[in-house]
């Protein structure tokens, strides 16, 4: 009795697995087709078809098995865990068209049943079918008519799989959940402290003062392009350099490393509380950023390189006045009242010198001290660095590329002599153009100038009164001095780097002046046409200046008709950068040739 129960028992488990897998290879097959209406017009329509997907084949039926399951709509519903299953598509099987079964319609070239009537078509009523396209990709069928020789059409058919671009497709991830991801966390009052460490700390992370540098690195003499400079703390122990800056948000972030020839500026605020802050908040102190030793280079045996600072003194008003620091001034923050700290930092400027072997050589920072309110529930802070290069002794030089220029950077300049190119350093003396201000006049007030920067176009100008115009000959050449500047570049170097001891690197000025007609002539405007091109590789193409024009153009008429009876007459400076760069095309060297030389037997004995 006991064995006949156990045969039933097996013969029902095996009668219930053979119905389970016919159920589940009958949902497999299952397909459902969605098509829009179509136009007889409009043949780029595409109709999109809802795809049946397929399981693999699963060895133990157990409960968390991944299965589909189909709504209302006939959309698939995508498991809560596991992995995507794989759409299965045939599109070039689906044909929207074929209207009438097991005939041929006209016109439909995805009817199987037009193998002979293709011929005589005229065009294809339905141009492309497509999958659903809610998935990261899809299979499409085209189908296109061509004209033979002898003037019947053919099909050309093809099934392309596209990807979707307007839906969010995650191609791989390495969450243990599989696809179940929790919900995140809404930013409020009271976790927003906490969230925003948590998502800032992979940026901005603190390194340990143990951290000990590769051995690669540490042999390298001096810092590289990016390297993060180290510094001297306590104990003699190795820290990075820091350099506020701000974050997600416009707070300012203490833990930011600084990186070697990056030039960095930024802007950020802190939320205070005077009495709270004032004189305990090391960012609002200038030893904060005044004590600092920084190693000369990434080596264990570097020199060490002291930080000198000078400050500068900012009243409530906004004036500014540098003061000399003594060796026992306390210039530490102090509340004076409830409602005001004083000798607070508000700008901080870093200017590092370096040497050819990337070592620091020296180091200068300027502070900026001030007073903040109660009544100023942000202040803001300026931070910025600059590296310049140390060249022949005590002259440094700030490259504007290397060595291509970069846009934003001044121009180059230089005069030539007789032991070669001698660079233009003060603004007075480069290439300049007028700062504009409101109400500027040509004649009655100081100018300011503003360097020339690569890339960037710019208009400027003053205004002359015909009444200072009394020695026509003195006010013009007074307008072009106040044009071009005082001592007037006569060469620019074709690269941000080029050196002074190579002429053929800088190119000349070359000027336009107008034929002289009338017996009075003012300069009205000078413009600068500045001619660049990329050079090197195309795949790091570095900007080159090829040539440098300068235009005057004068008055060709009285300068009372120029004015009018305003009496007033505009004059402009200007620059115009043009490139030039001819497009890269695609080309081969020449052909090698062969200069084989066979010995005089060498057909011995046939010849």
């Amino acid at each position: 009795m006991a064995l006949s129960s156990a045969k039933i028992c097996s013969t029902l488990t095996l009668f219930s697995s053979f119905v389970f897998i016919i159920s589940a290879t009958s949902d497999e097959n299952r397909t459902s087709g969605d098509f829009n209406s179509s136009t007889p017009n409009d043949k780029s329509v595409i109709y999109n078809v809802t795809d049946n997907y397929t399981t693999p084949e699963p060895t133990v039926f157990e409960s968390t098995t991944p299965t589909v399951a189909y709504n209302s709509k006939e959309e698939p519903v995508l498991p809560v865990s596991g992995r995507l299953l794989t759409p299965v598509t045939n599109v070039d099987r689906l044909c929207p068209c074929d209207e009438k079964r097991d005939m041929c319609n006209i016109n439909c070239c995805c009817d199987r049943k037009c193998n002979k009537e293709v011929a005589l078509f005229t065009s294809c009523s339905v141009t492309a079918v497509s999958g659903i396209k809610q998935l990261c990709s899809y299979d499409v069928a085209y189908y296109t008519l061509r004209t033979t020789i002898d003037g019947y059409s053919e099909l050309q058919s093809s099934v392309l799989k596209e990807a979707n671009y307007d839906i969010f497709c995650i191609q791989s991830h390495n969450r243990v959940d599989g696809l179940s991801h929790p919900s995140p966390a809404l930013p409020a009052h009271t976790n927003f402290e906490s969230l925003f460490k948590h998502f800032t700390s992979f940026i901005f992370g603190s390194v340990s003062s143990n951290q000990v540098l590769p051995a690669e690195v540490q042999s390298s003499p001096g810092y590289q392009f990016g390297d993060v400079m180290v510094t001297a703390g306590e104990n003699s122990e190795r820290q990075m350099f820091y350099l506020p800056a701000r974050g997600v948000t416009s707070e300012c972030l203490d833990n930011s490393p600084a990186a070697f020839l990056k030039d960095q500026s930024c802007l950020c605020s802190r939320r205070l509380v005077l009495d709270r802050d004032c004189s305990s908040l090391p960012a609002l102190s200038k030893d904060t950023y005044s004590n600092i030793q920084l190693f000369a280079g990434k080596n264990t045996d570097a020199e060490v390189v002291d930080v000198e600072a000078s400050v500068i003194v900012q009243s409530t008003e906004g004036t500014q006045t540098e003061l000399t620091v003594g060796s026992g001034d306390d210039l530490s923050p102090v509340l004076l009242s409830p409602t005001l700290c004083a000798n607070v930092v508000l700008k901080v400027i870093y200017v590092i010198k370096y040497n050819s072997a990337g070592e620091v050589v020296n180091a200068v920072v300027s502070v900026v001290l001030g007073f903040v309110r109660e009544t100023a529930k942000l202040l803001e802070q300026e931070f910025r660095i600059m590296y310049i290069q140390e060249y022949r002794g005590d002259l440094a030089v700030h490259y504007s590329g290397n060595p291509g220029y970069v846009v934003g950077l001044p121009i180059v300049s230089g005069a030539r002599t007789t032991d070669g190119i001698k660079r233009n350093l003060n603004l007075r003396d480069t290439l300049s153009l007028l700062h504009s201000t409101q109400g500027q006049d040509c004649l009655r007030c100081s100018h300011r100038r503003s360097p020339v920067l690569f890339g960037l176009d710019s208009v400027s100008g003053c205004t002359l009164r015909l009444e200072d115009v009394t020695n026509c000959s003195l006010v013009s050449q007074l307008l072009l001095d106040v044009l071009r500047g005082q001592n007037f570049p006569q060469y620019v170097a074709s690269f941000g780097n080029s050196p002074l001891d190579s002429q053929l690197d800088w190119v000349q000025i070359k000027s336009n002046h107008p034929v002289e007609t009338q017996s009075c002539n003012i300069p009205l405007s000078l413009h600068f046409e500045i001619e660049w091109t990329k050079y090197g590789s195309l795949v790091n193409p570095q900007v080159k200046i090829v040539s440098i024009k300068e235009v005057i153009q004068t008055n060709t008429s009285n300068l009372a008709l120029l004015s009018g009876t305003s009496g007033v007459l505009p004059i402009r400076s200007s620059v115009a950068f043009i490139p030039i760069s001819a497009a890269a095309l695609p080309g081969y060297r020449a052909t090698p040739t062969i200069n084989a030389k066979l010995p005089f037997d060498f057909f011995f004995p046939f010849v």
